[in-house]
């Protein structure tokens, strides 16, 4: 039974477990939570799992598209209104998808016709070709991988084209017979007053072609749910949570359509020594207050192994950030951080020396900044 047919049925928003009015971020956290819980992965031979995971990605699949989604309510709303598939003549769509639209057409009535199949004032019905579903899948990168790019290989299971019967659905030594009712095109015509609608082929639910002998594989599908490998090259520089699009490696289409795509979602790993903001990197390294005080050079390792040495004028105060151009991520900077650091024990030559230090100076800091009573009673 194709999918636009079941919306009469079907309560997508009661499938993922939300409400009618929730976010597109709701509505996508909770598909993810129900796929993760019942992927074919974690429930191996359950069939009544298999085929909730189904159900969830035929809900997810109209939900997670705006445009289907706002076809979706309105037909939900004219089924609670008592208007459905079987109100019209021979079980056809008993209302006029042009009512939905304006006087110079477009409008809801052109969504809900395209999206039905609708022949209405003379639209031709789609029973063509369609798109396969977009797929989504996850992979862990180390730092350096990230920032320099690599060509990797992504594990994961989901639809895919049979491997029995390569996508047909008939059992091999045996091919699928064009429908008779419909010829092919999945849509048969039904005429109403001056109007002509469509809708799906009873017989051949939409396909376009009977299957008399099923592939015992995937049951007459042509798709199976397998683990599938797919190599896709991550560019330099991707960031943390970045989407990688993998062009026709999603789920394969319906009735000769193409497959639809591959996102795969980065997560990378953090650095023990570098961060990064952009296509900068940062680093903080350790200088002795003497360094700072005198001036130094300091040498600062690089992500590729090396390292470059930056000179530390001398009063450099803790927590200043020297930019090296060019040793960041893509023609970014490497910027040094330094924190100036103070002993903690201190041998008594030591302490002679920085006592020495101190009245060498003429006051403390605070006391340089504090007026004097002379100054105090002028203001006065």
């Amino acid at each position: 039974m194709e999918p636009q047919r079941e919306w009469f049925e079907k309560d997508y928003y009661g499938v993922l477990g939300v409400a009618a009015d929730a976010d597109e971020r709701a509505i996508k956290r909770a598909y993810k939570n129900l796929a993760r819980k019942l992927h074919p992965d974690q429930n191996p031979g359950d069939a009544a799992a298999e085929e909730r995971f189904k159900e969830v990605s035929a809900a997810y699949d109209v939900l997670g598209d705006a445009e289907k989604r706002t076809a979706y309510d309105e037909v939900r709303r004219m089924v609670a209104s008592g208007v459905g598939p079987n109100a019209g003549v021979g079980g056809g769509f008993g209302f006029d998808f042009g009512d939905f639209g304006g006087a110079e057409g477009g409008g809801l009535g052109d969504l809900l016709g395209g999206l039905f199949g609708a022949g209405a004032r003379g639209r031709r019905p789609r029973g063509g070709p369609q798109r396969g579903r977009d797929l989504e899948t996850e992979i862990h990168l180390d730092f350096d991988d990230a920032a320099r790019g690599i060509t990797t290989t992504v594990r994961f299971t989901a639809d895919a084209v049979c491997s029995t019967c390569h996508g047909n659905g008939a059992k091999p030594g045996t091919q699928p017979q064009v429908c008779a009712q419909c010829q092919g095109s999945g849509n048969v015509a039904v005429n109403q007053g001056p109007f002509s609608f469509s809708q799906v082929c009873p017989t051949c639910a939409g396909r376009g072609v009977i299957v008399t002998d099923p592939c015992p594989t995937c049951r007459g599908r042509g798709v199976e749910v397998r683990p599938r490998e797919v190599k896709v090259r991550i560019p330099a520089g991707v960031s943390d949570g970045q989407r990688i699009r993998v062009k026709g490696r999603g789920a394969p289409g319906d009735r000769g359509g193409p497959p639809g795509d591959l996102y795969v979602v980065v997560h990378v790993r953090a650095h023990e020594r570098f961060g990064r903001k952009g296509d900068d990197l940062t680093v903080r390294m350790p200088i002795s207050f003497t360094a700072a005080a005198l001036g130094s050079e300091l040498q600062v390792p690089t992500l590729d192994g090396g390292t470059v040495t930056i000179k530390i004028p001398a009063g450099t105060p803790s927590g200043k950030t020297f930019r090296v151009p060019g040793k960041g991520i893509g023609g970014g900077a490497l910027l040094v951080t330094v924190d100036v650091e103070v002993p903690t024990t201190l041998t008594s030559e030591q302490r002679d020396a920085i006592e020495a230090l101190e009245a060498a100076f003429d006051a403390n800091p605070a006391e340089r900044t504090r007026p004097s009573r002379r100054a105090a009673d002028g203001a006065a």
